[in-house]
């Protein structure tokens, strides 16, 4: 991991748009990473004052005076539907930008916040986070390597239960605000890139069922999905299911991936995120976080010792100094970027279409 501290360039100025998890954790990363806390901006002025104190940016700006503020970085940590519009405002601001995903809550708009970024020579990145376990690094290492031989199946879900009853309810819930697409565009746009990533193929094919298991909550109708279920075609010829709920009793964020090869399965849990199975027809192993057996790529993630736990904050501060890195000049490996943003909103369309139309769909590449 290269911080903004190991590189020629002065500390960036950043700033935050939200106040609520995402920005404290986007904000603890920052931090770490060696950024100065420049302003924050939530929906009221008591929020972003709160919120500043709270975190620790200098100051509470609102509207034109926050983007008019000289920042080099703007996170943007504010409910879907409005990410990229306020991406835009960041890059036409002459910010570089980290936006939470979904990027947009449709594909053509993702590629215009894309192609904006490309024509004002600014970058961004999406935290596909999950990237930065180092066994998940490990696990692509080995697939590049071609220890695992030819990939013919994966399986793969993400479950959780924060809206199993009719009476839970949040923004996400409401499309206005969350956008069409909810459990797949929260927690499925994560499975699928890491399966994209760490097998180094697309999805190129995909037929999907989707199911709101509550159609009211809080009072109001719901028009968004809570669980959904797809079957894929990977541009190497191999196959896969991918199961996604918000509604799976006792599942708390319990996403998994396994991938079988001709030679080599591997199987990544990101709730014990601190060892990597390796099936093998004879010899199956349990490998260990451990940087002196590591892939270069993985050990370089290892923010602890061996034996000292790894989770979630460390994979989004591995993330945050990355994208500081890449906007100051470096190149680390895997960081998520607005094309990835882009792809994730395009497998999301491709879902909902195929649960509509009760049919195969082929995935834009």
């Amino acid at each position: 991991m290269v911080t903004v501290a190991e590189l020629p360039v002065p500390a960036p100025r950043v700033g935050m748009l939200g106040g609520g998890f995402m920005a404290r954790t986007h904000s603890h990363a920052a931090r770490l990473a060696g950024a100065s806390l420049g302003a924050i901006s939530t929906s009221s002025g008591s929020g972003s004052a709160r919120a500043a104190a709270e975190l620790g940016y200098v100051r509470p700006l609102a509207g034109d005076a926050f983007f008019a503020d000289g920042l080099d970085i703007i996170h943007v940590c504010t409910p879907n539907g409005s990410h990229a519009a306020l991406a835009r405002r960041a890059l036409e601001s002459g910010a570089h930008v980290i936006c939470e995903k979904p990027l947009a809550t449709s594909a053509q708009a993702a590629r215009d916040v894309r192609d904006l970024a490309r024509s004002a020579g600014r970058m961004g990145t999406v935290p596909f986070v999950y990237r930065y376990h180092p066994l998940v690094r490990e696990a692509r290492a080995r697939i590049a390597r071609g220890e695992a031989g030819t990939i013919l199946t994966i399986d793969g879900s993400y479950l959780q239960d924060w809206l199993l009853e009719a009476d839970d309810h949040n923004w996400r819930v409401d499309s206005a605000a969350g956008g069409p697409s909810r459990a797949f565009a929260d927690i499925g746009s994560h499975l699928v890139d890491l399966v994209e990533f760490v097998t180094g193929e697309r999805i190129v094919a995909l037929a999907a069922a989707t199911r709101t298991v509550h159609p009211r909550r809080g009072g109001a109708p719901v028009t968004t999905e809570d669980t959904v279920a797809l079957t894929v075609e990977m541009s190497g010829g191999g196959i896969g299911s991918l199961l996604v709920s918000q509604v799976a009793p006792g599942r708390k964020n319990g996403l998994v991936l396994e991938i079988s090869g001709s030679r080599e399965s591997l199987r990544f849990a990101q709730e014990q995120p601190e060892h990597l199975w390796l099936g093998r027809r004879v010899g199956s192993q349990l490998l260990m976080r451990d940087p002196d057996v590591l892939a270069p790529d993985a050990a370089r993630l290892c923010a602890v010792p061996a034996g000292h736990p790894q989770g979630y904050q460390d994979a989004f501060n591995s993330f945050v100094a990355d994208s500081y890195a890449l906007f100051a000049g470096a190149e680390p490996d895997g960081v998520p970027t607005l094309d990835d943003g882009v792809r994730a909103a395009v497998v999301t369309e491709a879902v909902l279409r195929s649960a509509a139309e009760r049919t195969w769909i082929e995935v834009d590449s």
